[in-house]
């Protein structure tokens, strides 16, 4: 047997100051694969088909009701002030949809105009009385953005 003895007096080169990176390796590699394995379980999203932003123009025909609740939730059929119930307008659905026949009562649609600082609540009354009447398409009418091109 032998030992190999160092003097004082040698300078200590032969010592090893390189870092062993396998375990560094070892532990990164598995914190990737837990992270790939539990990132798709936690986010959990609905899937939806968002629709695309479109400026549609609207088509206006003498079928059409246009509906338009000011700021103030004052209600006004074809520009005609209404006492803004949902039975009164209900009835006037019901009369217009009375006044068409066929095949064009599934044409008539409803179209509202909102001003952009009225409660939602005004605005679901011109729409719970559209839904409560039969009317089958109900549509909002907005001003296009001033940042699109």
């Amino acid at each position: 047997m032998s030992i190999n003895v160092h003097s004082a007096d040698t300078d200590e080169s032969e010592l090893n100051t390189t870092i062993n990176t396998t375990p560094l390796v070892d532990v990164m590699l598995v914190m990737l694969i837990i992270f790939l394995i539990t990132v798709p379980v936690i986010v959990k999203v609905v899937p939806v088909t968002l629709p695309n932003a479109r400026n549609i123009a609207t088509q206006t025909k003498p079928d059409n009701i246009v509906i338009a609740v000011d700021k103030d939730e004052n209600i006004f059929w074809n520009n005609q002030p209404t006492d803004g119930t949902v039975a009164d307008l209900k009835a006037r659905f019901v009369e217009s949809l009375k006044r068409l026949s066929g095949p064009h009562r599934a044409k008539l649609e409803v179209h509202i105009r909102g001003d952009r600082d009225v409660r939602f609540e005004a605005i679901g009354k011109v729409v719970l009385a559209a839904q409560e009447a039969g009317i089958l398409k109900v549509a909002f009418l907005l001003e296009p953005r001033n940042d699109q091109p």
